[in-house]
């Protein structure tokens, strides 16, 4: 669980769109309802009606981009970088990993098209396809139809492609970035290989939880037979800030971890330690120019003995005080951290990229309570999310550091981890999700 703000922990973006241009709603005639072979049997329209008064609040550049207020409002989806990076961070989550099924490139890439198509329409406000209702009563709705009256909710989705995708069976093998590296086996991981990897990620955050499900539900029912999910994961109470005059939020430990995330406003830095560009979207990472890469880990708390540990030690593990998030010897939680005042084990000061040769990430965290584990305790923890121009240089010089040394270990572990590319945004409405990776 790093703490970059510091390194792996963190403060949220604020990259509204996540992306130049905001986008344009479609109008017009809708095609036939057959016109489109494929979404469970009927068909792809692009014409129907707003589930919900889709406001669009950030426009332009994400370098000149307000913090969206409105909750129900809609986040641009067109752009040079995806949303839900550097986006404000929504309050809910849910994440999924799929296996490809099919083996056929074709399909594959006009699957991609229809994903995209569907991304736009959700993120809009508006429903898949046709809709919910009022279609041929002998076909299957092209809509799920459980967001119905609901608002946009800032939902964003943001796709990954993880390793396994490189392999023979769609010629992607001599296309795979250097540094989409497999992840190192850290000291303490025990990771369940079930609800680890995956050759695509969707990761879909929203203000309204329905929101988040219902647009993974859709995708998956329109990726069925070429896809199926691999694992997902629900996330409630975002645990990072990427908003620079927000507070940060509190883990489940009662922490704010990570007070000095990238802010989405803060291009320079987004630039430096987000963004691959120049050198690093050369050869076999030229389709990556304006993307990033994911590491994703789920985290289990071990609640219960944290509950029975006294406050000055828990303090000490984090190097923080509880009230106000403020490193040791200072009086709030944006304060600049004094290292050598914490103990040499303190989870702050392992985390900090002073102590990590200026590793940085830009971390995307939500909490989980996912039932109980069988022995009567919560099944609960962290699902962090930390993006990178390079994990050779980000996450992975953090996490060993951490892993290594940081007491919070005995309180954590490690189960589940993958490590996604994340292509660049969807330019126009002729643009499509990973168009430039098979080109």
């Amino acid at each position: 669980m790093t703490e970059h703000t510091e390194g792996a922990a963190g403060a949220e973006s604020t990259e509204g769109a996540g992306s130049t241009g905001a986008s344009k709603q479609q109008g017009g005639a809708a095609p036939s309802r057959r016109s489109v072979i494929g979404w469970g049997g009927a068909g792809l329209a692009l014409g129907a009606a707003a589930a919900g008064g889709a406001v669009v609040l950030a426009q332009g550049r994400t370098d000149d981009t307000a913090p969206v207020a409105d909750f129900g409002g809609a986040v641009p989806f067109h752009g040079v970088h995806q949303a839900g990076i550097a986006t404000p961070v929504q309050d809910r989550l849910h994440f999924a990993a799929f296996d490809v099924k099919t083996k056929d490139r074709d399909e594959l890439i006009q699957l991609l098209k229809d994903w995209t198509r569907a991304a736009e329409r959700m993120t809009a406000g508006h429903e898949v396809g046709e809709g919910a209702y009022g279609g041929l009563p002998e076909a299957p709705p092209d809509d799920t139809g459980e967001a119905l009256g609901l608002k946009p909710s800032r939902l964003t989705l943001t796709i990954g492609f993880g390793p396994s995708l490189f392999d023979d069976r769609f010629g992607l093998r001599d296309r795979r970035p250097e540094a989409l590296v497999d992840l190192p086996k850290f000291p303490g991981d025990n990771l369940d290989k079930a609800r680890s990897n995956g050759d695509i990620c969707i990761q879909a955050c929203a203000d309204d939880p329905q929101v988040a499900v219902h647009a993974i539900r859709n995708l998956a029912r329109i990726g069925f037979g070429k896809v199926a999910v691999r694992w997902s994961q629900l996330g409630f109470g975002k645990t990072s800030s990427t908003t620079p005059e927000a507070q940060t939020p509190r883990n489940l430990f009662g922490f704010k971890d990570g007070t000095r995330n990238i802010a989405g406003t803060d291009t320079a830095r987004l630039d430096k330690h987000v963004w691959v560009s120049g050198k690093a979207a050369q050869g076999p990472a030229a389709w990556m120019d304006g993307g990033s890469y994911l590491v994703a880990r789920r985290i289990r708390m071990n609640v219960e003995i944290w509950d029975r540990t006294p406050l000055q030690e828990q303090e000490d593990i984090f190097g923080r005080d509880k009230k106000e998030g403020a490193p040791v010897g200072k009086a709030r939680e944006h304060d600049e951290p004094f290292l050598k005042a914490m103990k040499p084990e303190a989870h702050v000061r392992l985390a900090h990229p002073d102590s990590n040769n200026g590793a940085t990430i830009l971390r995307r965290g939500y909490s989980f309570t996912d039932g109980t584990d069988g022995l009567g305790r919560l099944e609960t923890g962290l699902f962090f999310l930390a993006y990178q121009k390079d994990v050779r240089t980000g996450f992975i010089p953090v996490q060993t550091s951490l892993a290594r040394a940081d007491v919070l270990n005995e309180y954590i572990q490690h189960v589940g981890s993958a490590m996604f590319a994340i292509p660049p945004g969807v330019r126009d409405k002729d643009d499509w999700w990973g168009r430039a990776l098979f080109a």
